[in-house]
């Protein structure tokens, strides 16, 4: 079977090595030494501050928290992303307020913000779906405007470039997913982006059960500290996954190129200067030519995923009815993307997908 995505994994000996340094130690969590340098690695490589935590999901808790905003807060965001982004604003008892997407760059649209803030909206918190940036500027001036905190849901943007700077260091914070299905993982794993020290030191607090420095009790936390055999991961793949994200462009464009005229793509925003071909997202005519295109691929062997399905305002807050989102999520299929895929199972399906649509 052919899985929609596949673990980049690094060499076998070296992280043997780095594991046998744990036997010697004992040093297993709390702020070890791989912990360490995986943050110095990419503060350097992103020209930013993070917090690393051991999953995006508390990434994202952590992030609506720095702000401890008052009860029954609004906070503004998509329908068309993963239930996790949702169901962090609903553990901090905060309302989800949903804003319909944009059908071609599936991002939230920023000419419908506007229309559903309230006295008691507190934040946007708009995702980056599929590692293609928002309308950051866009964003930007209406939370300026009406006095709003900015987080960004940028689980699927390691590596991606916006006017030249990475997209981690856009908004009040941003949060990264290093999960396993992610081009750079650490088996599980997540981290808070800002330029905003206090921020950070904060993060930082939160995820170690509210201690500072001087292990004195200071705020409210939780337990979101990363491991070291993830760190180690996460070190090791960061020598790895400039090469994973070439072969993957490659794969992507082969895609691009047999299914031109057969189904629709995500547009991409014209201001990335990077982009790391995290996913092979494509728009059937239909939901029934979705359907069957899934089916068929099951049958022959390849796992694909209906993704995003279903629209989070049919789940969550239905008062606020996004039919774009509605639309898409149910004529959306990610088709197996990864480095290691070979050539003849993106012709073949493709092939399945051309006959599926002509029918």
């Amino acid at each position: 079977m052919i899985n929609v995505t596949r673990s980049i994994m690094p060499d076998f000996e070296k992280y043997t090595q780095m594991i046998e340094k744990l036997w010697e130690t004992r040093w297993l969590t709390n702020n070890g030494e791989y912990l360490v340098k995986l943050e110095k690695a990419l503060e350097e490589r992103f020209n930013t501050k993070c917090a690393v935590v051991s999953n995006g999901t508390l990434a994202l808790l952590i992030a609506i928290e720095l702000f401890d905003f008052p009860k029954d807060s609004e906070i503004i965001t998509t329908p068309f992303t993963f239930v996790a982004t949702s169901s962090s604003i609903i553990w901090q008892k905060y309302k989800p307020v949903f804003v319909d997407i944009n059908p071609e760059t599936f991002n939230i649209d920023p000419n419908e913000i506007e229309k559903k803030i309230t006295e008691n909206t507190r934040a946007i918190l708009a995702v980056h779906v599929f590692g293609n940036p928002c309308d950051i500027e866009k964003i930007e001036e209406i939370a300026k405007k009406h006095r709003l905190k900015i987080i960004y849901d940028a689980a699927h943007c390691f590596d991606v470039y916006y006017k030249g700077e990475s997209i981690y260091k856009f908004g009040d914070v941003s949060i990264a997913s290093f999960h396993a299905t992610k081009v750079f993982h650490t088996i599980e794993g997540g981290a808070i982006f800002s330029d905003n020290d206090e921020l950070i030191r904060k993060a930082k607090r939160l995820r170690n059960f509210g201690f500072n420095e001087e292990i004195e009790i200071e705020d409210k936390g939780i337990n979101a500290k990363m491991n070291e055999f993830q760190a180690a991961m996460g070190l090791l793949n960061l020598e790895i996954v400039g090469k994973e994200i070439k072969k993957r462009k490659k794969i992507y464009e082969s895609y691009k190129e047999k299914l031109k005229g057969l189904v629709k793509f995500q547009k991409l925003s014209s201001n990335i200067t990077k982009y790391n071909y995290i996913y092979m997202p494509v728009l059937f005519e239909n939901q029934e030519q979705r359907e069957k295109a899934y089916k068929k691929l099951k049958e022959e062997g390849y796992n694909t995923r209906k993704y995003f399905f279903p629209s989070l305002d049919t789940v969550f807050n239905q008062e606020n009815q996004c039919k774009t989102s509605q639309e898409i999520s149910k004529r959306i299929l990610h088709l197996p993307l990864y480095g290691d895929l070979e050539e003849k199972h993106v012709e073949k399906i493709c092939t399945t997908i051309e006959k599926v649509v002509r029918g």
